[in-house]
């Protein structure tokens, strides 16, 4: 039952092309447990999937500065003093 739910979280990340973040939010699951499933335990699940889950957290590992400097310019424009 567990391999099927890590399949779907897997699906989910793909289709949606999401962060670790938002889809452990989505699914009412810790980031760092949502980590563990996609990157140890998918492995021995399905390796095919496994490498296209691995292929985009490598992207938004490369783009993650770009998120967090957008989300703090967002953050200050909200603000006015």
């Amino acid at each position: 039952m567990i391999n099927l739910k890590i399949l779907e979280f897997a699906n989910y990340f793909i289709k949606k092309q999401s962060t670790i973040r938002k889809t452990a939010s989505f699914f009412n699951v810790s980031k760092s447990a949502m980590h563990t499933y996609l990157h140890k335990k998918l492995k021995k699940i399905d390796y095919a999937i496994y490498l296209k889950v691995q292929a985009l957290l490598n992207k938004n590992n490369q783009e993650k500065h770009l998120r967090g400097g957008l989300s703090t310019k967002l953050k200050y424009k909200k603000i006015k003093f």
